[in-house]
Formats: C-alpha cells, sequence, structure tokens
C-alpha cells in the first residue's frame, strides 16, 4: 500500500487512548512510508495524526473545503493542501487513487466517510480495502448493527465483509495488505 486515506474525528474524545492511537497510526503509516490523504484538520483526531506524519517525516495531503480552512481549522504544517467547495467533492478527493482507506474514531463526518466508502466499493466503484480501527471497543455498536442489517436481509453478507475490523494497527494494516476485493453483482 502506497497511499491511506484515514477518516478521523475533529474532537479527540475524552479518554486518551484515542489520541494514542491516532499518534501511533501517524507515526506507523509515516515509517512505511505510506502517504496519508487526511481531512486537513489541525483540531482533534484529524490533528494529532497530521502531526504524528509530520514528526515521522510522513508523506501526507490534506483536503479540506475553504469553510473550514477559513475558520482557521486548516493546519498549517500540511504543506500539500487541497481547498475544496463542498464536503462532496472532499469525500470525493479524500479516497481518490488511494490504496484503502482507515477510520479512526469520530462522529458524524467519520462515519459519513466511512459509509461513503462502503457504499462505492458494494457498488464497484471503489475496490481497495476499507478499514475500521476499532480503538476499545468504539465501534462494538456499529459492528453490531452491521450485522443485525445481514440478520434482517438488509445487507448481503459479502457486502457486510467489506468492512475490515481489527482492534489494533498492526492487525488491520495486515488485513489490508492480502485484502481481495468481493463485492456482490445480484441486488435481490
Amino acid at each position: 500500500m502506497e497511499s491511506i486515506a484515514v477518516f478521523c474525528g475533529a474532537n479527540k474524545g475524552i479518554e486518551p487512548y484515542f489520541a494514542e492511537q491516532a499518534t501511533l497510526l501517524g507515526k506507523t503509516l509515516a515509517e512505511r512510508n505510506i502517504h496519508v490523504v487526511f481531512g486537513g484538520g489541525s483540531v482533534g483526531l484529524m490533528g494529532i495524526l497530521a502531526d504524528a506524519v509530520l514528526a515521522n517525516n510522513g508523506p501526507i495531503t490534506g483536503v479540506i473545503t475553504e469553510q473550514l480552512n477559513q475558520l482557521e481549522l486548516g493546519h498549517a504544517g500540511v504543506k500539500n493542501m487541497i481547498l475544496v467547495e463542498s464536503m462532496a467533492e472532499r469525500r470525493t478527493l479524500l479516497i481518490k487513487g488511494t490504496d484503502g482507506v482507515i477510520t479512526l474514531p469520530g462522529g458524524y463526518g467519520s462515519m459519513d466517510e466511512l459509509f461513503e466508502s462502503l457504499t462505492l466499493a458494494q457498488l464497484h466503484q471503489y475496490h481497495k480495502p476499507v478499514g475500521l480501527l476499532n480503538v476499545n471497543g468504539y465501534y462494538d455498536p456499529l459492528i453490531a448493527m452491521l450485522d443485525n442489517m445481514v440478520k434482517h436481509g438488509f445487507l448481503k453478507k459479502e457486502n457486510r465483509n467489506l468492512c475490515v475490523v481489527a482492534q489494533t494497527i498492526p492487525d488491520l494494516l495486515d488485513q489490508m495488505s492480502t485484502y481481495e476485493y468481493r463485492a456482490i453483482e445480484k441486488w435481490h
């Protein structure tokens, strides 16, 4: 993998392990010389991730809306910053040309980006792994919901498997590096 889009919160969360994992992910990706594409923010887990990539001399690109950048939320240390008009354009550029996606804990924006990626994978428009880093069980309720969608017939099991889940960074990166895209063709 040469490039990974990372989706994560514009907040830090209340537990220190969220920030610790964002730092560790940024450091790990930089050490592996994997180009990080992220939301361009200087706050929350986004800022922590970017700081870790930069501190370890890793390649990084930010994609941020002009509105958010004008609110002084853009990361000043990230030299390769792409300004866009809309969140829809931002989501598209975040994953364009990447070799995978990792979602750290976050809120609505992170969920929007995660589900956009999974939907594109289901529609055969994105063929790379969509990873979910389940830090300290943060995503357990979401994982249960995905399984519930399968149980009730709203999501095919094969498409449920488009979401790669792990609790540790090494495990997630290992799963992503051996990932084989398999979405189903039939909808009914």
